[in-house]
């Protein structure tokens, strides 16, 4: 079973929602787990993070009010909800997670990561 598995991307029009979710699997043992995305000929950039434990959260000042990442711990699943999506949140979204205590915002920290899904918001 692969570390982690996303689903949930899709296209939707500018001010549209959309919920990823990514479930580790059941020997993945990891303290953090994050979201982050990458749009064609840019680096991967950190959209948001959570800490397992204390239920902390990070976001990239560009999602901050619109998107909100939570988990469910019995289900061994993050969620990233998106909401007044706009043309410029078009990436391809990944999932990752870390066994650190420290939820680093550089994708090099983290392990763990998923397929990837897309994400296209059009105008």
């Amino acid at each position: 079973q692969a570390p982690l598995v996303e689903s949930g991307g899709g296209s939707v029009q500018a001010g549209g929602s959309l919920v990823l979710s990514c479930e580790a699997a059941t020997h993945t043992r990891v303290n953090c787990m994050a979201w982050f995305r990458q749009a064609p000929g840019q680096e991967r950039e950190n959209v948001a993070r959570i800490h397992t434990e204390t239920g902390a959260t990070n976001y990239a000042e560009s999602v901050k009010g619109r998107f909100a990442i939570s988990q469910d711990n019995a289900k061994n699943t993050a969620y990233l909800h998106m909401n007044d999506l706009k043309p410029e949140d078009t990436a391809m979204y990944y999932c990752a997670a870390r066994a650190g205590p420290i939820c680093y915002e550089m994708p090099t920290e983290y392990g763990f990561w998923g397929q990837g899904t897309q994400v296209t918001v059009s105008s």
